[in-house]
């Protein structure tokens, strides 16, 4: 899939208010220590409404529970006709499934797991989702060699465990065009402050349970790092 700078540009949809999410979704169960993924989650909106994910049982999988995809997409607006995606860390897919449902034009899937990564090969299939290119890698590296402003939106969703999430933010920040998105979900919140180094700002913030969810902008020229 080729990627270029001159792809429909998103424009910041109207909230209602900026207020966190207060009720956690389950993305699976408790078994002693170890959170056990569901079996298969859902897409909810869109093209592909109520279609379903196989979710393997791998270490770090957390799928991104769809009251936390509900507010992102409303934050989006819906309609993502146009845009150029990427979903650097994708695990289920949910994510840039979700892109695909609503327009997106290409939907890079990028995962390391050979195992996720031939799951995503047969969701693809199964949903006929020819605007979607799956790709095993990894996810940093990938972003790095992209042009520069060719995506709309970017989802990073490292393993909260990994040391990847500074890395994969300045990659991320390179590669969105003006307006543009990156999505960032973590185990701790990101200010502006944090953010500023990588030429980001917060676009808004919700939390649900353990999750912490961003919808981060770029800077403006004069005020990046």
């Amino acid at each position: 899939m080729k990627y270029t700078a001159h792809a429909t540009k998103p424009s910041p949809a109207a909230v209602p208010d900026n207020k966190p999410e207060k009720k956690a979704a389950r993305s699976g169960k408790v078994v002693g220590r170890k959170t056990v993924p569901p079996g298969e989650v859902r897409i909810i909106g869109g093209l592909y409404k109520r279609s379903k994910l196989a979710v393997s049982d791998r270490p770090g999988l957390r799928p991104t529970p769809d009251r936390v995809r509900e507010t992102l997409f409303n934050w989006l607006g819906q309609d993502l006709t146009g845009w150029r995606c990427v979903d650097a860390f994708a695990g289920t897919g949910v994510l840039g499934f979700e892109a695909a449902s609503r327009g997106a034009t290409g939907v890079l899937l990028c995962e390391q797991d050979p195992v996720l990564a031939e799951k995503l090969k047969s969701s693809q299939l199964k949903l006929k989702a020819s605007m979607v290119t799956v790709e095993r890698g990894d996810g940093v590296s990938l972003l790095r060699r992209l042009p520069p402003g060719s995506l709309q939106l970017v989802f990073l969703d490292p393993p909260y465990d990994s040391s990847l999430f500074e890395s994969a933010l300045r990659a991320a920040a390179l590669v969105i065009s003006t307006p543009g998105f990156v999505y960032l979900e973590a185990p701790r919140p990101w200010n502006d402050q944090a953010l500023a180094d990588f030429g980001l700002r917060v676009y808004r913030f919700g939390k649900a349970g353990a999750v912490h969810f961003h919808l981060l902008m770029r800077l403006p020229a004069t005020e990046g790092a």
